[in-house]
Order: C-alpha cells, then structure tokens, then sequence
C-alpha cells in the first residue's frame, strides 16, 4: 500500500527535503496530507524544498522512544523554521543554537534516511 508518507522518504532517499503546498491558497505544510489544512482544498502538491533554515528550538533526547534509536542516544533534536516558511522538526548535529542557520542533510537508520541539520 503506498502513503503520501512514502514520496517524503523517497525523496530523504534521493537527498530532497519534500513538502506539499496547496495550489489553491499557498499554505504550505510539512506534514503529508492529501488537503490543505488552512483552506480544506485537494489542490496540494509536493515541492522541493531549498533545505536551508533557521534553528527555532533545540533539545537533547537522552531517552530513547525506541530501541531502534537506543544506540543514537544521546541526540539533538530541532525545530528548524526552513527558508519556504515552514516549521519542521528534525535530528541535528550536536551543539546547533537557536537563531543558527542549518542546512539539511540525511543520514542512514535503521532503513531509512533520516533529514539531519547541520551548520550552514
């Protein structure tokens, strides 16, 4: 069964940072889904984001939620506000600050890849 989760991961795959945009209103989300949350509309499709943005929270995760993640530990995890005006959360490299602008990369685990931000 395919989701519209699996276009994001295929594009973690391929070195993308994916989001979907409604063509009817111009909200933009990170989350996939197949309407737009701001107006209701189908009109939404997947974009290609640049990649780049700013640090708007950061945390140490000293508590794995799984034991896939156990050997990670501990790990930072962001917010990161991207340049396209979405906020989204994601794994970064040790020591990011808020206000740091990042740049997103992957990382290999447990079978998938995983966007990664890192000092621009």
């Amino acid at each position: 069964m395919t989701t519209l989760a699996d276009h994001y991961w295929a594009g973690c795959a391929a070195g993308e940072l994916r989001y979907r945009a409604c063509t009817a209103c111009g909200a933009r989300q990170t989350f996939p889904r197949a309407f737009c949350p701001a107006c209701g509309s189908e009109a939404v499709e997947w974009r290609r984001a640049a990649g780049t943005g700013t640090v708007h929270a950061a945390a140490i995760v000293t508590r794995a939620p799984s034991d896939a993640f156990r050997p990670l530990v501990p790990y930072a995890i962001l917010l990161v506000d991207l340049d396209e005006g979405i906020r989204m959360m994601a794994h970064g490299a040790p020591g990011l600050t808020i206000g740091q602008r990042v740049a997103v990369t992957f990382h290999l685990h447990d079978g998938r890849h995983l966007p990664r931000f890192v000092p621009l």
